[in-house]
């Protein structure tokens, strides 16, 4: 049992929110008065992340260990089960306790579970608090009292409650006596599956909770009061910047709301837009704690014998993966991805619309390439993200909704800057961005910016055609 007098450290166990401020395991921890050992433990889920993913963790976990350092403390790695890794360190150092934010997917959930059972067996403190998300799932409920499975009602239910302020990080973190050993980062080699990649989307990327409060900062005060109307474009600077961040946690959801509801107070149209997408992101949080087959499985129980195309190697497909399908505005969001491990929201809806409806692709294909290649992977997200646009997942908009990629170049990208800054074909003179997609895919791949424009492989009418007789045969077939 614990006392005011207990001196025993407390472990806190990062894992995706590799920040200081609004910290409330952290915060919980540094109040006991008592040592505080962070620790990362990378284990089978950090492991299984993809190639683009895995290296942006390695980044944040650098910069949180710098962050860390500047304090006076150090961020211990290990790696290995995390039940195994933490009890070996209670062993170590003594620890009395051990606390950590909560994560909510299944395979997180679970692990959680079994951890703080057999923390507690073994008679110690074993917490888990919040900090992921704006609202708990099981807090947010409809009138009938289920979890909403409609965004706007959601919406308009969470627009106006307060999540709270954001904590301010601890003045202090109390070092123990004696450190326990750590891992070396550069060991753990997170960043091998990237290969020569890596240096390109390095520069665009900046980690860190340092940079994530910088970028926020920026945002706010050049970019969110237009924000409703520019976030669409994805030639112009519209957006937040912030994705990776929230994935990461080196930047909390509070923290954002936060900045975003001060500005509106004074006016900042834009604003309001920001906090919905932040709610966005707490809606596929919640389809997923609620609704865990998302992640997997058709969301609609009725599209589940919908005959997906399934085949890696189909021609069509690989085009698509490598930015080739000669439908530009489609494979200038492909290029942006290779070359920034991001692609712009929009350019997501059109290259995914794309696989699913054009080439009848199965969804969850493009969302594996996805979680290879995003540095702003995010489980939640990138499922609801793909089944919002294949048209099984939780959406009012109807099946047969296609996004026409020209159509959506002539309204989005309407100068074409968008895709002359990532297409080098064709162009005397491409910029640096374009040829940067030669340097960072896999030489094998044999592309050059010298080759000729490809053909479409799928004309949009072609593909919206094949489409809908596609869902037409299909649900016939159904009705039989």
């Amino acid at each position: 049992m614990s006392s005011e007098h207990d001196t025993s450290p407390v472990l806190v166990w990062f894992r995706r929110d590799l920040r200081l401020a609004d910290h409330p395991a952290l915060r919980a921890a540094c109040e006991t008065g008592r040592p505080v050992i962070p620790v990362f433990i990378l284990d089978q889920q950090a492991e299984a992340l993809g190639a683009a993913p895995k290296w942006r963790l390695g980044q944040g976990i650098d910069a949180l260990a710098r962050a860390l350092a500047a304090r006076g403390s150090r961020l211990i790695l290990r790696r290995g089960p995390a039940r195994a890794a933490l009890e070996q360190l209670v062993a170590e150092t003594g620890a009395r306790a051990v606390y950590w934010s909560r994560a909510y997917d299944p395979e997180a959930i679970a692990r959680d579970r079994a951890v703080k059972q057999a923390l507690r067996g073994h008679g110690l403190q074993a917490h888990s608090f919040p900090g992921h998300l704006l609202f708990e799932p099981w807090t947010v409920k409809t009138g009938q009292g289920t979890p909403y499975k409609v965004f706007t009602p959601m919406w308009r239910a969470l627009a106006g409650r307060d999540p709270g302020a954001p904590m301010a990080p601890p003045a202090r973190l109390t070092a123990p006596a004696d450190w326990p050993a750590s891992d070396r980062l550069e060991d753990w080699r997170l960043g091998r599956a990237m290969h020569r990649g890596a240096e390109i989307v390095a520069r665009h990327v900046a980690p860190g909770e340092s940079a994530a409060q910088d970028r926020l900062a920026e945002f706010i005060e050049t970019r969110v009061a237009g924000y409703d109307r520019a976030r669409d474009f994805p030639a112009r600077a519209g957006t937040s910047g912030l994705s990776d961040y929230l994935a990461l946690g080196e930047i909390s959801p509070r923290q954002c709301w936060a900045a975003a509801i001060r500005v509106e107070e004074e006016g900042a149209t834009g604003a309001a837009s920001f906090r919905r997408e932040l709610v966005w992101r707490e809606f596929a949080y919640h389809l997923m704690f609620h609704t865990p087959h998302i992640l997997q499985q058709n969301w609609r129980p009725e599209w589940r014998g919908f005959p997906w195309r399934s085949d890696p190697d189909a021609p069509e497909l690989r085009a698509w993966k490598r930015g080739r399908t000669g439908v530009a505005m489609v494979d200038a969001a492909m290029r942006e991805l290779h070359v920034t491990g991001r692609m712009h929201n929009r350019g997501r809806m059109i290259v995914a619309s794309y696989l699913t409806k054009n080439l009848l692709t199965d969804w969850r294909i493009g969302q594996d390439w996805f979680a290879q290649h995003l540095v702003d992977w995010d489980p939640a997200c990138n499922a609801l993200g793909w089944q919002w646009v294949a048209g099984c997942g939780p959406d009012a908009a109807p099946y047969f909704r296609i996004f026409n990629p020209d159509a959506q170049a002539g309204k989005f990208d309407p100068d074409g800057a968008y895709r002359r800054r990532w297409l080098a074909e064709g162009q005397a003179e491409p910029g640096a961005d374009a040829l940067a997609f030669f340097a960072a895919i896999p030489r094998r791949w044999g592309l050059s910016p010298d080759d000729p424009w490809p053909a479409p492989v799928c004309p949009p009418k072609r593909g919206r055609d094949r489409a809908l007789a596609a869902y037409q045969t299909w649900r016939e077939t159904k009705s039989d």
